[in-house]
């Protein structure tokens, strides 16, 4: 029992860290692309509202990477503290690719973000927007790397085992590309466009709510974000399905969590919208369901078989509650961020994008659902694949460093401490960022005009870390 304890504290305390850390990596991708179309407008164009939102936006992108950065620092060292027979079969595979991340994307990133942050006036136009361009690629290529450690843990390939039972490489590019990638890399980039697109409009929408179109800043970034949410929202509900049957193929048993198919169908699968799953009496209780719809969507016919948890030993059975409940967040987050983007159209075609309260109340409320719906997929992703660590080879319980309850609990309750006193002051110092104006003209020349002052005012350090990290 006490190493059971040990195992699901372990389990707690990577993914308290895990919550709190993947929401700013999420923000900062998206942020970062804005940042290069801002500059890029500003190039283009001359209007120095570009160049405002630039610099308004800039100063938040350097707070939350900065937030992001030291969170990441400390998930790695939980590998060795709590994974440590994870780290020792998993390494020769996951170790180089982390250290790739590390090499090409945080190297990137580093590299060329005091020149995104302080250059503007000590360097060239076009030597500052390269920059920014390198600093939105690294952010890429960090989720890249990322999410090909973690997909290779859900959908392992490319790899032999050795006399001592640890995970080698075969074919690194089987590694790098296996069977889950593209579709969670995609799937990942668009949901942190989507939550910085949400973001950005709700501050959008909160000054417009507070009678401040007359600012151009204002209009333009909630215009911007609501057609950002227009484009990218259906892109990701595509996406999340192409996923969803990727896997469907790979690993059955976290869509039958996902849906809630305790009992197998042999002449099609209802779809359960909502209900209380029962795992220990294998059903789901008080259900409202759709007859045959899951089978036409998994397999795009009424009839289609779909086998339940029923067909899988219930000692490989997900936390089936969890699933189900985290899949249903996203998925309704989703569409209501569909509801936003269409919102946002009408009223574009009557002209009336930074008139119409209802849309500025629905765009607010809006502001937190890219990191809820963010967080809801990760934990949809994370208990669907228990109870392995490495999907159908290596068991979550087998993968644990020799360690005691009491000393798991210890560390989790000072992570929990710490993080909820530092992260709530940083999240507190972005909203009054985020609660001032980006004034038009005070934030520096235009591109015709010589550049005399950096325009920026010193941000915060940046430590060294390695963006996201994958779940246990």
């Amino acid at each position: 029992m006490a190493h059971l304890d040990a195992v699901l504290l372990a389990r707690a305390q990577f993914a308290f860290t895990m919550g709190f850390h993947i929401v700013f990596p999420a923000f900062s991708i998206g942020l970062a692309s804005y940042l290069a179309v801002l500059e890029g407008l500003w190039l283009a164009t001359g209007r120095q509202v570009y160049l405002d939102l630039f610099k308004y936006w800039l100063k938040i992108f350097a707070v939350g990477f900065a937030m992001g950065v030291v969170s990441g620092v400390v998930m790695s060292y939980q590998f060795g503290t709590n994974w440590s027979v994870f780290s020792d079969k998993a390494g020769p595979v996951v170790g180089p690719l982390m250290a790739y991340e590390v090499m090409s994307a945080f190297f990137l990133e580093a590299g060329f973000l005091g020149v995104m942050l302080f250059g503007m006036g000590r360097v060239g136009k076009v030597l500052h927007y390269l920059a920014t361009l390198l600093v939105a690629a690294g952010t890429l290529f960090s989720a890249f790397w990322i999410l090909t450690v973690n997909s290779w843990m859900q959908t392992p390939a490319g790899y032999a085992t050795n006399a001592q039972g640890q995970f080698v490489p075969a074919d690194w590019w089987q590694i790098v590309f296996s069977p889950s990638f593209p579709y969670r890399f995609v799937h990942m980039v668009l949901a942190a466009y989507l939550t910085t697109g949400l973001v950005i409009g709700a501050v959008g929408a909160w000054h417009l709510l507070r009678g401040r179109r007359d600012q151009e800043g204002v209009r333009v970034m909630f215009g911007m974000a609501m057609g950002l949410v227009l484009v990218v929202a259906p892109l990701q509900i595509f996406a999340g399905d192409a996923h969803g049957l990727n896997t469907l193929e790979h690993q059955p048993a976290k869509v039958m969590a996902m849906e809630g198919h305790f009992e197998s169908h042999p002449n099609g699968a209802p779809l359960v919208l909502f209900g209380l799953p029962d795992q220990d009496a294998a059903t789901v209780r008080y259900k409202v369901e759709v007859p045959k719809l899951s089978s036409l969507i998994l397999k795009h016919s009424l009839d289609a078989p779909l086998a339940g948890l029923d067909s899988v030993p219930r000692a490989n059975w997900p936390p089936v509650p969890v699933v189900f409940w985290s899949f249903r967040i996203m998925v309704g987050l989703g569409f209501l961020m569909l509801g936003l983007g269409l919102f946002g159209l009408v009223a574009r075609l009557k002209g009336k994008l930074a008139d119409w309260r209802p849309l500025h109340l629905y765009a607010l409320s809006m502001g937190p659902a890219g990191f809820v719906a963010v967080l809801a997929g990760w934990t949809t992703t994370e208990v669907g694949r228990q109870p392995f660590t490495v999907y159908g080879v290596l068991r979550t319980a087998d993968s644990v460093s020799p360690l005691g309850a009491p000393a798991v609990a210890g560390s989790l309750a000072a992570f929990a401490a710490i993080y909820l006193a530092v992260f709530a002051a940083g999240v507190f110092y972005i909203l009054r960022l985020m609660s001032a104006l980006p004034h038009l003209g005070e934030s520096g020349p235009s591109p015709a005009e010589p550049v005399r002052t950096a325009g920026l005012a010193p941000g915060p350090a940046i430590t060294p870390g390695h963006g996201l990290q994958p779940g246990e």
